[in-house]
């Protein structure tokens, strides 16, 4: 039977005799390792949330933080809380968190005759950018989820430098403003390890680590002062600030204002503060009609 308009699924193709299937575990393990929030500890793996039994979402149930207490112990019977002369107990309570299990799947396609065309192979060049891709758009995902959270539940910790008044540095990603946010969770800001900008920010990082200058010529328009102190430091890759891991992701997109300066967001977090399940494992196929 003539086929001019379509290819039957059921005919023979070049990629069934011809198949790389090592391509396929490279892109896992290209997502996975250029994953900056990964490799920092702040996304991490958690069996508890996987659901493969099956289900839309996940309810997590966590220890509150227990509230201390002691009594006086008296040689009598009337001491204690309970006033009869012996220690009463305490208890823990627990909450929950509910998490929606969230399907993502993509595809792309070539057929010979763009390759012939072009005198290229266009699914190499999709290869070449598939782990990127697929990366950015993972990031994309946890970023907007932060969103949410520091948007809502975690309101009071969210500190906003880019309405200070008087000195221009106030306004600036600097060691005051760091440690400002981390007193924000009290005894708890030396639990945050990690800190993630845009790559502006970074660069900024990398140009007052390198070059010595006053840190009072920081005002908008000011001439730099050279020679006035500074931190001096002698590699231009800023990995660390203020004893946080730097993560430079650029969908940390700014708040754009006409005529005056850009708001960046910036976010300090501590290890595994995102953690992660898997319903079905992530997985890369090729070479045959799997788009349903």
């Amino acid at each position: 039977m003539a086929a001019p308009f379509q290819n039957y699924s059921g005919g023979t193709f070049l990629t069934d005799l011809v198949v790389r299937p090592e391509f396929l575990q490279y892109v896992q393990e290209e997502v996975y390792n250029q994953c900056q929030w990964i490799q920092s500890g702040v996304v991490t793996r958690n069996a508890a949330l996987d659901c493969r039994a099956g289900g839309t979402r996940v309810r997590v149930p966590f220890y509150q933080p227990m509230i201390e207490s002691e009594e006086q112990i008296r040689s009598d019977s009337t001491w204690g809380t309970s006033g009869a002369g012996y220690l009463t107990p305490g208890k823990i309570t627990a909450a929950e968190q509910v998490m929606t299990i969230l399907h993502r799947g993509g595809a792309y396609a070539t057929d010979d005759l763009s390759a012939m065309g072009t005198g290229s192979d266009p699914m190499a060049a999709i290869r070449s950018y598939l782990a990127s891709c697929l990366l950015k758009l993972r990031t994309s995902t946890l970023l907007a989820q932060l969103d949410g959270l520091f948007g809502d539940a975690l309101a009071p910790n969210v500190l906003d430098a880019s309405v200070a008044t008087g000195a221009a540095e106030a306004n600036f990603l600097s060691a005051s403003n760091v440690v400002k946010t981390q007193a924000l969770l009290g005894e708890r800001g030396d639990d945050l390890t990690t800190i993630a900008m845009h790559s502006n920010c970074a660069y900024y990082l990398r140009q007052i680590g390198a070059l010595t200058f006053s840190t009072s010529a920081l005002s908008t328009g000011g001439n730099i002062t050279w020679g006035g102190g500074g931190i001096g430091l002698t590699s231009t890759e800023v990995s660390y600030f203020m004893g946080l891991r730097v993560i430079v992701d650029d969908l940390l997109k700014p708040t754009i204002n006409g005529g005056g300066s850009d708001q960046y967001p910036v976010l300090l977090m501590g290890g595994g503060s995102v953690a992660e399940g898997v319903q079905r494992d992530f997985f890369t196929e090729a070479d045959r009609n799997i788009l349903s």
